[in-house]
């Protein structure tokens, strides 16, 4: 077996990108077929991966030595699901992937002041707000908050309560319980029928169609899972491009409105895809703005801030300003 048993652990998540130069591969390999708990941590890696980025066009082909070739063969289907729901399939099978590598490490420090295990918690209270629109029974005790509450305290007081009610209870049982609401939500009529997914509803401040809804569900889960893979000194890649439009589209919409229509009008575009006014149209547009499309979602998701992320922009620098500002104020993840 390879010596340098930790040296190969801190290799692993590059390969799993197929990230290793030739000289790493040598040492990787050998270690892989000879040492049953890294091969494992290997196979699981490469399935986040593999989930995270979307169908692989073609299967890859095993190892020389076979080690880990009935692990990367044997891969979760996902559910049929119609497309606005495929987003939150993926980014859910990706996090059930990724999951395992928490064993023994639920108190890691994630995002804000929750460890992993509150994160996953915090997910299964944002999911159930949609699941109760749904019709779907909610996992954890109800709750008290007052109907009239501004949605914004309702949303972290619930996740607090949410997130207390877990602490009592081990993490596997959080994780069933996610797992089992998010099941749910794919299994729904609505995640299947586009026309039944067309109905309007008010969550988090905002009405939208149900689909839409789903995408949020999907952006909220994947933030949370490159948190986790933050955490653990993981890389979590984006969502597949497809999916990765769906997200950028709605975030758009949603910053169009926040902007609302006298703000001064910018051309804003992400890099290698679509570009929009935001702001006026009555004007002539004062600024260009663009984004890397991740780097955009990571702005909207409250994981970058308007003086670090990435852009390039010309012209009037406030208009870019007030842009990146109010995209960045949407953040409530």
């Amino acid at each position: 077996m390879t010596d340098d048993h930790a040296a190969v652990r801190d290799l692993l998540a590059a390969w799993a990108f197929g990230a290793l130069d030739p000289a790493e591969e040598e040492t990787v390999r050998p270690h892989l077929a000879e040492c049953e708990s890294c091969a494992a941590r290997a196979a699981r890696l490469r399935e986040t991966v593999r989930l995270l980025d979307g169908p692989p066009q073609e299967a890859p082909a095993p190892p020389a030595d076979g080690a880990l070739s009935l692990a990367l063969r044997t891969r979760p289907a996902t559910p049929d699901v119609a497309g606005h729901a495929e987003p939150y399939a993926a980014a859910v099978a990706g996090l059930r992937a990724l999951l395992p590598e928490l064993a023994g490490r639920w108190a890691t420090p994630v995002v804000h002041d929750w460890d992993a295990h509150a994160t996953v918690a915090h997910l299964l209270a944002a999911d159930e707000h949609l699941a109760a629109r749904l019709g779907i029974d909610a996992r954890v005790p109800p709750s008290r908050i007052a109907r009239d509450t501004p949605w914004e305290d309702a949303w972290n007081r619930r996740t607090a309560d949410v997130i207390a009610h877990e602490h009592g209870r081990t993490p596997e049982q959080t994780v069933a319980d996610w797992a089992a609401q998010a099941d749910q939500l794919l299994a729904a009529p609505e995640a299947r029928d586009v026309e039944l997914a067309a109905r309007a509803v008010t969550l988090m401040g905002m009405r939208l169609p149900v689909a839409d809804h789903f995408l949020v569900r999907a952006f909220e889960t994947w933030i949370h899972t490159d948190d986790i893979g933050r955490a653990l000194n993981l890389a979590v890649p984006p969502p597949p491009r497809r999916h990765l439009g769906q997200l950028v589209r709605l975030a758009v919409r949603v910053l169009g409105l926040a902007l609302g229509p006298d703000a001064p009008p910018v051309l804003f575009s992400v890099t290698g895809g679509e570009e929009w006014i935001l702001g006026s149209e009555d004007e002539p547009v004062q600024a260009e703005l663009a984004l890397d499309p991740i780097d955009f979602c990571l702005l909207a998701g409250g994981r970058h801030t308007p003086e670090t992320v990435p852009r390039g922009q010309t012209g009037d620098a406030a208009a870019v300003r007030n842009v990146l500002e109010r995209a960045a104020s949407l953040a409530w993840l």
